[in-house]
């Protein structure tokens, strides 16, 4: 069965996000960590989290997906910004510890604004080799980024480049974005085995933990991060039935960002049920 669930809010708890997803027939779901602009997180509640634990056991909710906020830069030439984003991956970290199911973090890999590319890339991998250890418990994962401005982690390259020196190497992953990937240039539309490909022969398949499935309102190699809902975009519905139902990633679990409200997340969550192959 498809797995697959949509960006939700936890601002009434875990649970409550928990029962919005089942209401939009949703069996995951991705919310963010802490306050998106900000920085600020809610207050670990354990009994909202014990009691999301059972509600989502019981309703196959796993994995969710956990997502930093925006104003993460671990690439930053400042260091009170360095800072701030280890402490966030630190402190999120423990917080999802205390959930079960095999759940994910993901955060974009940061932007290197005045410093060159090497020199950004070096404060990611070194926050990562001094907030990782063999306890982390869920997967931390490079999102794979359209290339806008000075962001980092926009070619598989970049993303292996990393993953190739942070120490705690079972720990980490990556969360491709349809959106991200095609207007970093990847042509998912027209050869997304060619696509997949590179991708295996430089990371492999089996670190890819996590699919943001969005289509895009810019074309191809764009540069661009413009989201738009399913089949709306330069990517289409047919090249995104073909992405969910591909032998190498039908597996995964897809979480939407497409810009929705919650019937919106329904339709296009029944779409895409009708148009998997569950064979």
């Amino acid at each position: 069965m498809l797995k697959i669930g949509a960006h939700l809010s936890i601002n009434n708890g875990y649970l409550s996000a928990a029962k919005e997803a089942k209401s939009i027939e949703a069996n995951c779901f991705q919310y963010f960590s802490r306050n998106p602009r900000g920085g600020t997180a809610r207050e670990v509640d354990l009994s909202d989290i014990s009691t999301f634990n059972d509600f989502a056991a019981k309703n196959d909710l796993f994995p969710v997906l956990a997502h930093a906020p925006y104003t993460l830069n671990l690439a930053s030439a400042n260091p009170d910004t360095r800072k701030f984003a280890h402490m966030c991956i630190r402190d999120d970290i423990k917080t999802l510890s205390n959930f079960k199911g095999n759940n994910n973090y993901v955060f974009h890999p940061g932007s290197h604004t005045t410093l060159t590319r090497e020199e950004g890339l070096a404060f990611i991998i070194d926050i990562l080799n001094s907030v990782l250890s063999p306890q982390t418990e869920p997967k931390i994962l490079l999102e794979a980024m359209s290339g806008k401005g000075s962001e980092l982690g926009t070619s598989f390259n970049e993303l292996k480049f990393i993953l190739d020196r942070v120490e705690q190497k079972s720990k980490m992953g990556v969360c491709l974005d349809t959106c991200h990937i095609f207007c970093a240039g990847y042509d998912i539309v027209n050869n997304l085995d060619g696509v997949l490909e590179e991708f295996d022969n430089l990371i492999g398949l089996d670190k890819i933990y996590a699919v943001h499935l969005n289509d895009s309102l810019y074309p191809l190699g764009a540069k661009k991060d413009r989201h738009s809902k399913i089949g709306a975009g330069e990517i289409g519905l047919d090249a995104i039935v073909k992405f969910i139902n591909h032998p190498s990633l039908k597996h995964l679990p897809y979480y939407l960002e497409t810009p929705n409200d919650t019937n919106g997340y329904l339709d296009e969550i029944l779409l895409l049920r009708k148009n998997f192959n569950n064979a």
